[in-house]
């Protein structure tokens, strides 16, 4: 499948996620989309960064995605900053002030709103690093051999 046609399939959250995930690689950062910090969570962005650093970014790509999910302050949990992404349409005076704001589209993304740095406790975050590095290398596996 060509990237034009995978395009076409993303939803609009998915799309905000990859201009996401395309910022934070210029920032130095290794992005992982829809990470699994335990079971029942899902993000929609996990990122490493350089210095051990763990942000979180929600993508929501309009007020009815925001409303309709609470499960968000369960990532508060799992990382050192938390971010909401969201495009130029959306209402972010909606959004809590405590996360960061990321500006976002399917092409790149910009921070408008840095948030303060919570740091994980040490054991949580060595579970976050270990689970991060398994689920992003079973994922290299599957596109290395698709019919196991």
């Amino acid at each position: 499948m060509d990237q034009a046609a995978r395009s076409d399939q993303l939803h609009p959250g998915q799309l905000l996620a990859r201009g996401v995930c395309r910022h934070l690689r210029q920032l130095g950062f290794a992005p992982l989309n829809e990470f699994v910090p335990r079971r029942g969570l899902r993000v929609d962005v996990m990122a490493l960064g350089p210095k051990g650093e763990c942000w979180v970014v929600e993508c929501k790509s309009s007020r009815a995605d925001f409303t309709s999910d609470r499960k968000w302050q369960g990532y508060l949990e799992w990382c050192d900053r938390f971010f909401w992404a969201v495009d130029t349409a959306f209402p972010s005076d909606i959004l809590p002030p405590d996360g960061g704001l990321i500006l976002a589209d399917s092409f790149g993304a910009e921070i408008l709103r840095m948030p303060a740095e919570t740091r994980l406790p040490a054991p949580r975050r060595k579970a976050v690093m270990q689970s991060f590095a398994r689920q992003a290398a079973l994922r290299l596996h599957r596109l290395d051999d698709p019919r196991l």
